[in-house]
This record gives structure tokens, C-alpha cells and sequence, in this order.
């Protein structure tokens, strides 16, 4: 069973059209919330590198960190084919280390969600937090669970690009409130220019938040971390959401105390 993390191009098709609105609302937080100018930005967990790769066009020092050596091979080519560079990075984002400051970090779309217990996810928070100088934002988006979510979801994306068609299928396979993980499925139907088809099917575990569950984590990281703004999926800077059960698609704009 072969993950989708070793087949960068077919997660890039998947997110990519996210990647303009995630960058806009980016600019903006930095702007309304940010103390001083951002220039040295961080993402952990970055993937495919859509987002390094965005940013860095626009003029910031990007340095991105990933579990998967595949996915940064992938990013360090695009890197070179836009003629653009970024420092990368193939290692654990709870435990990171550079000696220079950062002046905002993201991490959007679940890649949170992979740290799978309460120690890691604390850990992850308290890492970001010793590497953003004072004043510097971590623009953190997770999904959240509400109380009656049903546990036998399936999401379904098609994805077209350089006669390449991607269908994926996302589905939850097993779902444990009480030791708040879920597991999914995703499955990929790669259908090429040439009529060659490739499948591919992974499964991998990603932890349960409701949004009480959420705020409780935010409690522990308090001394290091403000909520100075939150969001949802639609990136509107101009609506800010409560934090209150309603709230699924949670963007939180921490600033670094």
C-alpha cells in the first residue's frame, strides 16, 4: 500500500487551488496583526511546498520542514524551475532548531492534525513558539469535530492539470472519540495524457478536536501564545469567527508573547 506523500504531484493537484486565498489571508494577518515587518517566515509540515514555494515568489525567506523526503525533492524542482530558493528540511516538526528567529510560521490544512497525542501537539506549539521573536504570528488551521459529526464521512476531489486527471477519495475508516484519533483512507485514480493509470491507496491517522478540546489546548500554551484573531477556511480577513461550537474549519492566528 503505497502513501500519497511518496506522489507529490497528485497532493499538489488536490490543494492547489487553495493556494491563492491561503497566501492573500496570509499577507493580510501579517499586516493587521504582526508586530514589525515579516520577512523570515516558517512552515512546518509544508509538503509539496505549493505554499514555500508561493510565498518565496512574493519576496519572503521561506524555510519549509517535512517528514518526507519525496515531497521536499519535489519542492526543491520547483524551487529551481521558478528560479526562486528556500531553505528545506527533512525532519520531526515538534522537536525543529535554527538560530535565527522567525517572524510568522503556518501550518493549514490538517498537517497539525498528524501529531497524534497531546504531548506531541504541545511540543509542536512550544517549538513554534521558540523560534518566532516576540510579536511573531503562527498561523495554525486544523479541522475541528463537532458533537454530532458523523463518523462514516467520505469527501470526494477531481483534480486536472497538464492533461493529468486526479480523482481522490477520502474516507474515514475507523473514528474513536475516546481515544480521539480517526483513521482515514485516501485512494487515488491518476488517469495520464498518454492513458496510463496509476492507483494508489494509503491510510494514516490523524487526531480528533472538538472545539472545547481545542481551546483546552490553547489553555497550555497560554504563556507563550495569544489568540489574536480566528478564521475559518474561507480566509476572509474581514470575518472573524467565535470560537464556539459551530466553529469546524478553525484558523488561528496565534501571536508569540
Amino acid at each position: 500500500m503505497a502513501s500519497w506523500y511518496d506522489h507529490p504531484q497528485y497532493f499538489d493537484m488536490v490543494f492547489r487551488d487553495e493556494t491563492a486565498a491561503e497566501v492573500r489571508f496570509f499577507e493580510q494577518a501579517f499586516s493587521r496583526y504582526a508586530q514589525g515587518t515579516v520577512r523570515r517566515v516558517l512552515e512546518p509540515g509544508c509538503g509539496s511546498g505549493r505554499l514555500v514555494a508561493e510565498m518565496a515568489a512574493r519576496g519572503y525567506e521561506l524555510t519549509g520542514v517535512d517528514l518526507s523526503q519525496p515531497m521536499l525533492d519535489y519542492l526543491a524542482r520547483r524551487l529551481r524551475r521558478r528560479g526562486l530558493d528556500a531553505e528545506l528540511r527533512c525532519e520531526d516538526m515538534t522537536c525543529m532548531d535554527f538560530k535565527q528567529p522567525f517572524d510568522a510560521a503556518f501550518c493549514t490544512f490538517n498537517t497539525f492534525r498528524h501529531l497524534t497525542d497531546e504531548q506531541a501537539a504541545i511540543e509542536h506549539l512550544r517549538n513554534v513558539a521558540s523560534h518566532l521573536r516576540t510579536g511573531g504570528l503562527y498561523i495554525l488551521g486544523f479541522h475541528l469535530i463537532p458533537l454530532d459529526a458523523d463518523p462514516e464521512c467520505t469527501e470526494r476531489w477531481k483534480a486536472k492539470h497538464g492533461g493529468t486527471t486526479v480523482h481522490v477519495t477520502l474516507k474515514v475508516i475507523d473514528f474513536d472519540r475516546k481515544i480521539r484519533r480517526e483513521m482515514l483512507r485516501v485512494s487515488v485514480k491518476a488517469e495520464k495524457k498518454s492513458g496510463e493509470i496509476e492507483r494508489i491507496r494509503s491510510e494514516f491517522p490523524l487526531r480528533i478536536y472538538t472545539p472545547v478540546q481545542a481551546r483546552n489546548l490553547l489553555r497550555k500554551v497560554a504563556d507563550v501564545f495569544d489568540i489574536a484573531g480566528i478564521y475559518d477556511f474561507d480566509y476572509d480577513i474581514d470575518e472573524e469567527r467565535e470560537f464556539d461550537n459551530d466553529l469546524t474549519d478553525a484558523l488561528f492566528v496565534l501571536k508569540r508573547r
